[in-house]
């Protein structure tokens, strides 16, 4: 006999939507007579793990509601990369409360841990239903056209790109942001959609998807700064040279890795400071700035995508009606149709599992420090409504009188 019981869990980094995602599960599964209890795990997998749940049935719709409209993970995130024993203790866990429907909101790695506690199930012959439903602010989901969650992130890197393109040019020098993104450029190149006249900021761009060379970085500046008197450079904190290294690493002898062994690129300010050093002793400019987007757009309230929350509430939704009415585990990817809008489909868990996608060429210019129209095109319908606009003074020269002479 069916317990009727599902279980849901948010994992990895927070955004803006990542909420929408739960409460679309929540409330689509209420929806269905045989679903009698809807758990929720605390802190991803860890809570799994620990026995950790919250029974989210008896939560209001009302409630729901507000909460999906808040950012960051409601039920708290983790950042356990479960190996195979790990997903063994999961599978234990979600038979021993007989949970028959699991969904995990997470990006790369929390796609694996559901592709392999499904192969546990099925080798164990129990009935469960495991679903992985999208999210990460880097958008380097494979088969997804984009990811919840970028989105917004998006719209609060294009328009923190625009305000410091205008400071930049009231006070003119260089202005060097380093935004997330280890081996995808999506969200440091979102930068670009600040810009509105010819010779606004972001002048420059740089991807991890293109080799750095710093002597290169450095004449571009010169040639920029030459040009306009001021530039603002886009970075993606995962640049790195021919060989891979991470720039922060070579520029700087005391570097912090985390739980995984990777260098420490978010939230350190280290490359940021690191450039803006290179730019001042190698350029001679004295007016350099640093700054680090380093979590702040990834659940920054009051700067969200309403394209972002509606898919992020429909990803949810689907992933239920995926389990509910299908015969097979998968992943909800976004497909985009038509000139803006998207369908949602059941992909292979293997085809998105530890995979990363990173930008495609049509998107970079042919120099690599810019996008391109295509990636424009691409990522503006996603921004949302009421992206704010930014105007100019239209100058009357008043002749001068003194400065004749």
């Amino acid at each position: 006999m069916s317990s009727g019981k599902i279980l849901v869990a948010q994992g990895g980094g927070p955004t803006a939507v990542i909420n929408q995602s739960m409460v679309g599960v929540v409330l689509e599964a209420r929806r269905f007579r045989n679903v009698t209890r809807v758990y929720g795990a605390m802190h991803g997998v860890r809570g799994i793990v620990d026995e950790d749940f919250i029974d989210l049935t008896q939560e209001t719709s009302h409630n729901l509601e507000l909460v999906g409209k808040t950012p960051s993970s409601a039920l708290g995130s983790t950042r356990d990369k479960p190996d195979m024993a790990y997903c063994q203790k999961i599978f234990e866990v979600l038979r021993a409360h007989e949970i028959e429907h699991f969904f995990y909101i997470g990006g790369n790695d929390s796609s694996d841990t559901v592709r392999i506690v499904s192969l546990e199930a099925q080798k164990a012959g129990y009935p469960l239903r495991c679903i992985h439903i999208p999210k990460t602010i880097d958008n380097d989901l494979v088969g997804n056209d984009h990811t919840p969650g970028f989105p917004s992130a998006a719209r609060f890197v294009a328009q923190a790109f625009a305000g410091a393109n205008l400071d930049n040019a009231a006070l003119p020098g260089v202005y060097v942001g380093v935004v997330m993104g280890r081996h995808a450029g999506f969200l440091t190149a979102a930068a670009a959609l600040g810009k509105k006249f010819p010779d606004d900021g972001p002048h420059l761009i740089y991807l991890p998807e293109r080799t750095f060379v710093l002597e290169q970085f450095l004449a571009d500046v010169k040639a920029t700064y030459e040009r306009y008197g001021r530039c603002v450079i886009a970075v993606s904190e995962g640049i790195h040279d021919a060989s891979g290294e991470a720039i922060a690493s070579l520029l700087s002898s005391d570097i912090e890795r985390d739980a995984h062994g990777n260098v420490q690129l978010s939230g350190t300010g280290a490359l940021a400071d690191l450039l803006c050093d290179e730019i001042k002793s190698k350029l001679g400019i004295k007016r350099v700035r640093g700054d680090t987007f380093g979590y702040l757009q990834r659940s920054f309230i009051g700067c969200v995508s309403d394209v972002d929350q509606r898919e992020a509430r429909e990803v949810g939704e689907k992933a239920v009606q995926f389990a509910m009415w299908g015969e097979r585990d998968g992943s909800v990817a976004i497909k985009r149709t038509g000139y803006y809008s998207v369908d949602y489909e059941l992909v292979p868990l293997e085809s998105v599992a530890g995979k990363t996608r990173t930008m495609e060429d049509i998107f970079i210019s042919e120099n690599g420090t810019d996008v391109t129209d295509a990636f424009r095109l691409y990522l503006r319908p996603l921004l949302g409504s009421g992206m704010p606009d930014a105007f100019r003074l239209r100058p009357a020269p008043v002749e001068k009188i003194l400065g004749k002479k």
